[in-house]
Parts: C-alpha cells; structure tokens; sequence
C-alpha cells in the first residue's frame, strides 16, 4: 500500500541571489576599477512554501487552519532563529557558518532544507557580477536527509541587468542607456519538491522566466510567490495509468505516475547514459553501485551529474542506493570526497586531478568522454558483472534505438508546440519501458537465483552455498556485492515476499518447464543427465543451473534442450509482466489555475477539479477499475485539503473495490486522526465509514508493530551449541537440506541414537559437511557418453559406491531416482541393474573369499532370472538400507500415483547416507533404520491400493512443497481456458486455484497440473468458498468477513468487499437472462445475511438476512435463492421472502450442525443434501417438499462434507474411519437417477474438504491438514 506521500508537487520555492543593496556596493568598487567579475556571496531572498492561503476560522466561530494547498503539514524555522545558533555544514573558509538572508525576520523555510548547502548547490561555480550576459541555463540537485529521504530539486540560473545611476541608485530595466553603464548579475529560482519532476518542473521554470522576463522588478517577489502558490495547487497522480496535466503557458505540462507502487516517480530520459557511455562501461558503473564503491561522476555540465547518475538509481531498481547520493557537489564541498563510507557523488571535470589525488580507491566516471577509470590507474579494476547476465545485457543494448531524430525523420512537422511535445514524450515514455526492461533483466540474471538460498520461515541466507552454486569466474563479483547494504535489503524484501517488478520478470522469462522443476519437487540439488550434457557438449553453453528433478511422465525433455544463454538473449521476448504499460496511459487535465493567493478563488477552483473528476469517475467505463481507481484517489486527495473530509474518507473507501494497492493507509491515519468531533460523530453514524476508520486504526497499530527495518536477515551458520530438537528442526531447515517437520524429526532420532536426546555440534557439523561432499562430489561425477544415452534427461546420479566386484564384472553401482546401474571399469560400460519398481527382493548374503565372507548384496529383479549379486563388503549394509527406501516409496508412489513419494525416499536415502557417513560408528547403520520411513510404513500398513480407487485416479499433488508442514486444501476452483489466444485476452490454458488453510491461493496450469504463478496472500483467515464471476474476476469468501477479488490474469488480489459483518460461507452468480441486464452475485454469511452485489460496479443492489442458521452455501435455480443453513434448507425470493422451507429430518434433529451442502437438479427437479454428523444423504422430490424423501447410507462414513454434480452422476466428499479407526477421506460416486453407490474410493487419509470437476472429464479432491493433497479422478 501506498504510504503517507505528499500530496503535492511543491515543497518549497526560494530565490538566490545578490540582494540591492549588495549589488550598489559592488557596483562602486566596478566604478572604481578595483576588480573584474567580482565572486560574491549568494543570499537566500525570498522563500515561499506551502500553504500560502488559509482559512483563519469557520463558519462557527472555532479557530480553525484549514490548508488550501496539497502540502505536508512541514515541520518549519524562521531564519532569525537559524541567525541565532551556528550551523556545522559545510562553508567555505571566507564565509561564516550563517546562511546570508535578506529580507524580514519573519521568513520561514521547511524543516528539512539546509540553507548554507542550498546555497553553494545553486551557484556551484560560485556567483559572480559580470559585463556580459549570460543565456539561462539549469541543473538539478538531490537531498538526502539523515534519515535517508530525498528531496528534488530543479534549479534556473538567469541573468538580469543590473543598471546605476550618477545619484547612486539602482535601477533594472532602465530604458536610460546612455546615463548607465550595465552590470549582469545572476539570480537562481530554486523549486524543491519531494518528487523528483526533473523534466516537469524545468518546464514549469522555463514557462515562468518567460514571464518574469517581461515584467517589472518590483514585482518580482509577487510573482514568485504567486508561481509558487500555482505549483502547490497541483497534485501528484498515484501509481498507475493516470498522468496529470496542466496549463502553465504557452506549455500544456504533464506529471508521470509512478509506474509502480514500489517505484519512484520517472520523469528522466533513461536513454542518457547509453548515448554518454558504451555498454560494457555502463556495466562497469552499475557493478561499481552495486559493489558500494565510492563513485565520482564528472561532467563540465551540472545538469548531467544529477540526470546522469539518477539513471544508475534507476537501472539497479529493485536494490537501493542507502548511502550518501550528492550528485552536485559544489567546489566548496569537495571534501565531501573524503568521506570513509561508500558514495556516490558529482563534481565538475575541472576538479579531475585534484580528486584524483586525494583518494586511492575512487571510480572516476567521465560522462563527457564516457570513461571509467580508477583514481590509482587508468583502467577499471573491480570484477566485471557474471558472464551470462553481462552477454545478455549487451546483445539487448545493441539493440536499443535511441535516436528520436532518426524515428521521426519521416513524420510531418508539427506546428503546435504541445503536440510536438507529447510526440515527445510518448516516444521517450517507449524507449524509458524498454529501457527499464533491459535494466530489469539484467537485475534478476544476476540475482534470480538468490531465492532458491532463501529460508523463510526463520529468515536466513545461505550465502556459503550460494556461492558455491555460481561459477568461479563469478565468486569475486558476488563476494563483493553480498557483503553490501543495498544487497542485505533486497534479502530483506525477498524473504518480505515483496511482489514487485523484479519478482514478476524472475516468474516471466523462467520457462514453464524450468518452473515446473523447481516448484513441484523437493529432491536434493544435483546436476540431471541433461545439465551434464550440456556442459560436454555444449561447453559455451554450460551453466550450472542445479537443476532438480522432474516429476514422472509429466516432463518434455525436448523443451529443456535449449541452453540457457541462447534462451535469455535470442529467444525471450518481453512479457508484460515486465515494465511494459498493459494498457494506454490516460491523461487528467486540471482546470486553469485561479489567482492562488485569494482564498475563495482557490476553494472554487477545488470545487471546479472535484466537478472535473465527478465528471470523469461517472464517464469512465466500470470495468477499468485501475482507472477509476486514480479518479477517486485524486478526488478524496483533492477533498482532503478542501477540508470535504467525509467525502475524502468515502473516495479513499472506493479504493477498496478498485484498486487497494495504492490505499494512502498513513495518509488515512493523519486525515482520521483530524477529524473534528462532530464531523467524527457524523463519521461514526455512517455504517461504512464507521468500517474504514475502524480498519485504519487497525492497520496503524498492526503496522507500528512491525520491525521498523522490514525484519531481520541472517546468514546460515554452523552451531556452536547443543541441540534440542526444536532448535535441531530450525537448523536444519535454515541449511536447506531438508524442511518436512517430520523428515527433520526422524533425522534427529537418528542422529541420537543411543545418547542424551540432543545433538552436539560437533556431530551436526560432521553432518552437514558429509551432506554437504555428497552433493560436491555429485556434481563432479564424469559419465561417459555410452552412459549418457541410457539415462533419461531428468535424471540425477545421487549416490556412487566405491569400486567392487558383482556378478557382472567390476564397476561402480551408481544410483539415480530411478534405477540401479553398474558403471563398469576397463572398457567403460553401462549394465542396468534394475528400476526400483522392478525390484522383487533384496537381501544381505555372503561369498566366500580366501578364509572370510564377504557381505554381499543380492537384488532380484522381475525382469531378468538371474539375481545380481555385489560385494560391497562395508558399503552393504547402507546400500541395502537405501535400496530397500526407494523400492518401497517407488511402490507407495505407484500405488497412490503420488510421485512425491519417490521425492521423499529419495531424501530419506541421501539423509541415511549423510547419517552413515557422519557418524562412521557401529551404531550408524541402526541409527540410518530410523530414516526408513516407507520400507517401515510397507511392513506396518497394506500399500495396495483398492482396484477400483487406483484406476479411477490419475495423478496426486501436493500444494505443500514449499511449507514445513501439509496445509489444508479447503477449496479447489477449475476455471476453463482458451487455447490460441493470450493471457492478456482472457485465453490461455485453464487453471486449478486452490486455496490453503493459511489464506494462501495457488495456481496450477490445469493442462499439466504443474504450479503457474506464485501464491496469493488473501488475508490471513481461512477462506470457504470461491467462484469465477468473468474472465477476469475471482470471488473469495473469507471467514475474517471480507470478500477478495483476484484479478485472474494478472494473479493479484488488488480489491476487497467490506460490507459482510460474519463469515462469508457462500457465493452465487446469477446468469444475465440477455446481453443488457447487469451480472449479479450473491453473498451469504455466518450472520445469516445475504448481499446482492453488480458485478460490473462492486456496488450492492440488495441486502436482507434468512431465518437460518449458520448459512453454509447459497445456489440460484429458476431465477430463486436457495441457501444451505445449518438447520435448514431454504428457498428465498429475490426480496429475501422466504417461498419454502426444508427442515431437517426427524432422525437428525439432535444433530448438532446439521446440514453440510446440497445439490438441485432441475431435469429430475431433485433436491439432495448431506449431513454434517451422519453418513447418508437424503433426496426430495422439488415439486412436492412433503413427500417422503429417500435415504441413502454410506458405507464407513461419518460426515458428508461437500459434493457436486458430474454429468450423470453425483460426487460426494467424506469424512470416515477405516477399521482401525484412523480417519480417512472417501469419496462415494452415486448415480442421481438409481440412488446407488457406484463406486467407494479411498481419496485421502484425511477429511475430503472440497471437490470441483474440470470440464466433466476430471474430479479434483482437496484433502484436510493430515494429508493435504490434491487428488485427480478420472470420470467415465
């Protein structure tokens, strides 16, 4: 959201100069020849700041200050009180520590500005009186404060003549030639603002000389001030598609938005530094900046300091620059250089050897000859960007066009100078997206992988593995940068889980497959047969990327035969996820501006922009919230200073159903907090401002709560301690290795075998760096090519046993997920040993060598007669242990065609390997049985799976890879797609939604059941229903009362309805019955209300409550309401009149909860319901509710929870028990026109909480906590 920003574009406008009386006596020192072109002390003469009108007392008599401009409320000081205190900021040595001020004592200058550096700032070549003219010209400054906040300013230099007279005095623009003799004398206005409008305001200031220049001097600090008071009438757009405009004569001036929330204003031409530098040195200065160097750029033009330099803040977005940032230094500021921290400055280029000199590790960056250097040489000694990402950014620059000559060369001439502008800027807005993509890119190629090393549940880094990951050539690079602030806070937003350009572009140019890799599985890094490939054949090509696993029979390996270079620079295209605007941008033009010193006249001119925005809200289309969204901001913006405080809450709650990420929350807080009491009374009366202001309240304590610095990051390190098993299961979650509870659990019994329940450091550290070896020396394994062709390209070596002698000759067993081979020796060779769903027996024997008997290890394979025999001698015991791991999770993944079986035998065989291997005692192999977790659970429950459930199912997933424990799948979604057509036009393929227990929203591609997107954060609460109303909109009822609104193409939840007091447990869409009616859904909550809602507007049309209890599920048939309630079975009206009443049966009266769901049929004009204590369903006839109904009983069930309709046949959802009284989730397959059971299926081992079908073809099952699985059925 959107923080507490000024509203405004002024914060403060002064003039600098050389006041009359100091010019009358340098004059006379001209007159008498004692210098030429004296350097004088500039002055501050005039400040103007907001507000400059207001209104002294109401119409009751109470004192009141309303402001009558868009400004802060700024803390101030006048100037006396700053003459009476010294300064400590820099001076020169022949000036005193006072700011010079001419003027009365009654001046005051906002808080935050400090006058004696604003002062050399403006006159950076120092201020002289000269004999000639000078034509104007301007620069642009940047201040940071202590607490790092930046203030912009534009600052115009422009000469004014100077005329004196024989009587001594002093006259401007005298039409007295000949008596005179003329002087030129400098005067700067300089326009701060807290945003940086460089262009912007340059073309405020150059509008405004053009006026000054034609006016009398005695009106000068009128006009300043009346130009002033103008700019703080202007307010600033939010971030979005709306840009303001206004007229400042003879230019119509546009103000950009923020492209995004997280993004600063842009009001730059990005193109700058690639016009001034050449690509690889751009990339020397963006490594500098992200190394924390102490950078110097250097320029004979001012203006290009700051213009220049600001482009660099931009390009390494989403990291921050948070150290010193003074684009202009003044020569009197020079020794800012020597700070000992890292900076980031500007100075003019004929200070170059004197810098030079003072420091020996600057990087002098030359913007007039594009140069980088070091202060000790020549050359540019820091390491280079990593290769891949450096290429990338280059072959991109190549193609950059940034001529605007040249593309408009064929174009005609404009004769209007405003249409020639916005040509203008419509073509710079181009290049600036494109350029902030290339930028953008180059960003996540070099850091994308940094999240695959993150923990976030305890917030650690493993920057040791990490940068074991990255090529060596690249280790230099990324020590450097991994030790810098701006590194630390990125850290700190990833692990936030901050959804910003740099999240969005990292989802955008992975490829569906390499996604699919990384988010559906969880084996231990290894490098797959695929990745080995590639780095033999194509070494140009090779990059570690550590690929894992992919997940059986669901993986093209055609698709991931692209190297990945080629892929990043030749064959991805922008995504408009990225930084290109998805939809034009609009303009808002406010009205001509009043004479802003008078306070009526500017009240009009408020009311005259609310009438303007009215008018635009009500012609604005309701399906581009996104736009009506910057139409109310602005309106309660402008509300909000014309003191209509009630209206600016209700344009500000509006946000809510358009657009809630740019909310103003702290500005909310002030405007809250100001409330008169009887407008608060007024407030408190109104049911949704009542909601709103109670809500803020909440967010603003929630928020003072947080960590001030966004919360902590840490680096993974050894313990030094011991280890109970919490502190265990934290460690070895912070290492990465593993992050299943129940996994670490066994780990820990494991590695405590025989002691005191704890475990030493020493221990741990042998562990993890066994663990840690295993996976090195995986990595470094050398196949042959006669390997390489028997191996499917997804498959990793995990596991390679020391040289020894089998019934097949001598070689290496080596161990995939998939099968057992012998790597013979000699004559290199490939023997398949067997694949573990082959595997009939394993057993430990003996051979007889010499005098001993060596253990040898038997496998019996269902494939080939003969039994493979190896003598592993001390290696047998481990291996059996491993093989017998993956040979039952290859059957328990089989059975339940649930492939995470596999995954997770996997890590229990590499985690007994570690354990063996760590321990090096006799009680390793008894301590690595504990992690057998699947050959135990084979021994201790049948995995044999009922014929009729294992050919009705098709595939499981589990939603939960990514979380240390299952979550509940409450609700599944499955909204259609359309092939050939893109995204961005409502096609694609379809998609499976599935939300979690914790308020989290997935979303798997329902083409490959393979996760599309990262998750959606929706509240907090659980959440109990969901429904597609469009294309575009995906309802979600919360039990914390809100309805969320997920835009379902660009998979955000940027909008929320308030107006449910309960538990939202139902939503219905209510077909339109021609192309001219509105859409409406439907609502209902524990609280038994019902709202009706347009679905075009977000607006409710109709609100009445239902004589049930606890309402669960509400359904439209034949143009009535029907609602499921706890006690009952209701058909209501559209007025909420109640037309017939099912009450529950004799027999379940005593039941406590009643009702669970019910399904309506129209054809059969059936009605059937489930209970939510009792295994049955009961069926009435529709047309007569009085007729007995049909019970039908099924089979071990305690609960029916949900069920739907499926062509001919009707699913049920169940909570049961199996005979040993564990809980189990059934689903029961009913034919609706026999009433029977056709099929039992054993779906879950714990509650079915939802069921959705996917086009009638396929049955989707969410799973409860215990297991917290999607099932997926196939339906005949």
């Amino acid at each position: 959201m959107a923080g507490n920003i000024p509203s405004g574009l002024l914060e403060a406008c002064l003039v600098l100069g050389v006041s009359n009386e100091r010019l009358k006596d340098i004059h006379l020192t001209q007159l008498q020849g004692k210098g030429k072109e004296p350097l004088v002390e500039a002055e501050v003469l005039q400040v103007h700041a907001p507000p400059f009108v207001t209104k002294e007392s109401s119409s009751n008599g109470t004192q009141q200050d309303l402001d009558s401009a868009f400004c802060r409320g700024q803390r101030r000081r006048s100037f006396k009180k700053k003459r009476d205190r010294p300064l400590s900021t820099i001076s020169d040595s022949g000036q005193t520590n006072e700011p010079v001020v001419s003027g009365s004592d009654d001046l005051s200058v906002p808080q935050n500005i400090d006058l004696i550096a604003l002062l050399q700032l403006c006159f950076p070549d120092g201020l002289r009186i000269t004999n000639e003219s000078r034509e104007d010209s301007y620069h642009f400054l940047v201040f940071t404060d202590v607490f790092g906040n930046q203030t912009h300013g534009v600052v115009a230099q422009y000469c004014k003549p100077v005329h004196y007279q024989q009587d001594n005095g002093i006259h401007q623009n005298s039409q007295q030639l000949k008596k005179l003799q003329r002087l030129y004398t400098t005067f700067s206005i300089c326009v701060i603002s807290k945003y940086p409008y460089y262009n912007a305001l340059r073309d405020c200031l150059s509008s405004f000389l053009l006026q000054l220049k034609t006016s009398r001097m005695c009106d000068f600090e009128e006009q300043v001030k009346e130009f002033s008071a103008k700019m703080a009438l202007v307010p600033i757009p939010p971030p979005g598609p709306l840009n303001v405009v206004f007229n400042l004569r003879p230019f119509l001036i546009e103000l950009p938005s923020r492209l995004d929330v997280d993004r600063p204003v842009m009001d730059l031409d990005l193109h700058l530094p690639f016009l001034c530098f050449k690509p690889k040195q751009i990339l020397q200065i963006i490594s500098s900046i992200l190394m924390e160097q102490r950078v110097v750029f250097l320029s004979t033009n001012w203006a290009k300091l700051t213009l220049v330099s600001e482009c660099f803040m931009v390009f390494i977005h989403p990291l921050r620059w948070q150290h010193p940032f003074v684009p202009v230094l003044s020569r009197q500021m020079l020794d800012f250089i020597m700070a000992p921290t890292a900076f980031v400055m500007g100075c003019h280029t004929s200070h170059f050897e004197e810098v030079a000199e003072e420091l020996d590790d600057l990087v002098l960056i030359d913007i007039d000859k594009g140069t980088v250097s070091s202060s000790t040489s020549n050359r540019f000694d820091l390491p280079d960007v990593p290769l891949t990402a450096r290429d990338c950014f280059i072959f991109r620059a190549k193609g950059l066009q940034l001529h605007y000559d040249l593309d408009v060369c064929d174009a005609a001439s404009r004769s209007d100078i405003n249409d020639q502008r916005a040509h203008r800027r419509q073509w710079q807005r181009k290049v600036n997206s494109v350029i902030l993509n290339v930028s953008m890119e180059l960003i996540v190629n070099i850091f994308s992988e940094v999240c695959d090393f993150l923990n976030y549940e305890h917030r650690v880094f493993n920057s040791e593995e990490f940068l074991r990951s990255r090529e060596m050539t690249d280790h230099t690079f990324y020590k450097k940068v991994l030790d810098t602030h701006i590194f630390h806070s990125f850290l700190r937003d990833r692990l936030n889980q901050r959804n910003d350009a740099f999240t969005r572009m990292q989802l955008n140019i992975r490829s569906s497959e390499s996604r699919r890799i990384k988010t559906l599985t969880v084996s231990p890094r290894r490098p797959t047969m695929e990745a080995i490939n590639r780095k033999f054949v194509q070494p140009e090509n090779g990059l570690n990327r550590r690929l894992g696993m992919s997940m059986p029979n669901l993986a093209d390996h055609r698709l991931l035969t692209v190297p990945i270079r080629q892929t990043s620079m030749g064959t991805m295209t922008f995504q408009s996820g990225s930084w290109s605007p998805s939809r034009p941008i609009k303009t808002f033009k406010l009205p001509d501006f009043p004479p802003p010193l008078s306070y009526q006249y500017v009240q009009n001119y408020y009311n005259d922009l609310i009438r303007d925005l009215s008018k635009a809200i009500s012609g604005a289309s309701p399906d581009d919230s996104a736009l009506l969204a910057r139409y109310y901001y602005l309106r309660g913006l402008v509300n909000s200073v014309a003191g209509k405080r009630l209206d600016a809450l209700t344009d500000f709650q509006s946000l809510y159903k358009t657009d809630m990420e740019i909310f103003p929350a702290e500005m909310l807080n002030v405007l809250v907090e100001s409330l008169p009491v009887e407008e608060r009374k007024t407030a408190e009366r109104r049911p949704d401002l009542k909601r709103l202001i109670s809500r803020v309240k909440r967010e603003s304590d929630r928020e003072r709560a947080r960590p001030v610095d966004g919360g902590s990051v840490k680096r993974f390190k050894l313990p030094k301690k011991h280890l109970h098993m919490e502190d265990f299961v934290r460690r070895v979650q912070e290492s990465g290795i593993v992050r299943d509870q129940g996994t670490i659990q066994r780990l820990f019994e494991a590695l405590t075998v025989g002691q005191q329940k704890q475990v030493d450091p020493e221990t741990f550290c042998f562990f993890y760096n066994f663990w840690k070896e295993s996976e090195g020396a995986s990595q470094d394994v050398d196949l042959p090519v006669v390997v390489l062709e028997h191996l499917e390209t997804d498959e990793c070596v995990y596991k390679l046993s020391s040289s020894v002698k089998t019934s097949h000759g001598v070689g290496k067993i080596a161990m995939t997920q998939r099968r057992l081979f012998l790597l013979t020796e000699g004559r290199p060779g490939y023997f398949e040993i067997t694949k573990f769903r082959d595997i009939e027996d394993v057993k430990i024997s003996s051979a007889p060598f010499l005098l001993l008997r060596i253990p040898t290890l038997k496998i019996k394979t269902s494939h080939r007669k003969e039994t493979f025999e190896a003598n592993l001698k001390s290696e047998c015991d481990v291996w059996h242990l491993m093989i017998r791991e993956m040979w039952a999770g290859r059957k328990m993944a089989d059975n339940h065609k649930d492939p995470q079986f596999m995954e997770q035998a996997l890590t229990n065989v590499l985690l007994m390997d570690a354990v063996v291997g760590s321990l090096q005692s006799q009680k390793a192999i008894f301590a690595a049985t504990k992690l057998a977790y699947f050959d135990k659970k084979k021994h201790e429950v049948p995995t044999t799976v009922p014929e009729t459930t294992s050919e009705t199912l098709k595939h499981k997933i589990n939603p939960s890879l990514d979380q240390t424990a299952p979550q509940a799948v409450d609700i599944l979604l499955y909204t259609p797609g359309q092939l050939g057509v893109s995204e961005l036009d409502g096609g694609g393929n379809p998609k499976l939604w599935c939300a979690l227990s914790d308020g989290k929203v997935l979303v798997f591609d329902a083409a490959s059941w393979t996760m599309q997107h990262n998750s959606v954060q929706v509240g907090k609460s659980r959440l109990n229903c969901m429904l597609a109303v469009n294309q575009q909109q995906l309802w979600i009822g919360s039990k914390d009362s809100f309805i969320y609104i997920i835009n379902s193409r660009s998979v955000s939840c940027n909008k929320q309805l308030m107006e449910h007091r309960g538990a939202v447990t139902g939503l219905a869409l209510e077909e339109r019955t021609d192309r001219f009616s509105q859409t409406l859904a439907y609502s209902c909550s524990e609280d038994s209300s019902v709202i009706v809602w347009d679905v075009s507007t977000l607006q409710v049309k109709g609100q009445f409550r239902v004589p049930c209890v606890r309402p669960q599920s509400i359904q439209i048939h034949n143009g009535m309401l029907w609602c499921c309630g706890g006690d009952c079975l209701l058909e209501v009206r559209r007025n909420g009149t109640v037309h017939r009443k099912v009450s529950l049966p004799n027999h379940l009266l005593s039941s406590p909860r009643g009702f669970s769901s019910f399904l309506l049929f129209n054809e059969s004009e059936q009605l059937w319901a489930g209970f939510a204590d009792a295994g049955e369903l009961c069926v009435w006839h529709c047309r007569d509710l009085n007729k007995p109904f049909i019970r039908i009983q099924l089979k071990d069930c305690t609960a029916v929870v949900c069920m739907i309709r499926v062509k001919n046949q009707i699913w049920v959802g169940c909570h049961g028990r199996s005979p040993e009284g564990k809980t189990r989730g059934k689903i029961y397959v009913l034919n609706k026109d026999r009433y029977t059971v056709e099929k039992e299926l054993m779906a879950h081992e714990d509650s079915v909480q939802t069921l959705c079908s996917a086009e009638d073809r396929y049955v989707l099952s969410g799973a409860a906590r215990a297991d917290g699985k999607i099932g997926i059925w196939k339906v005949e």
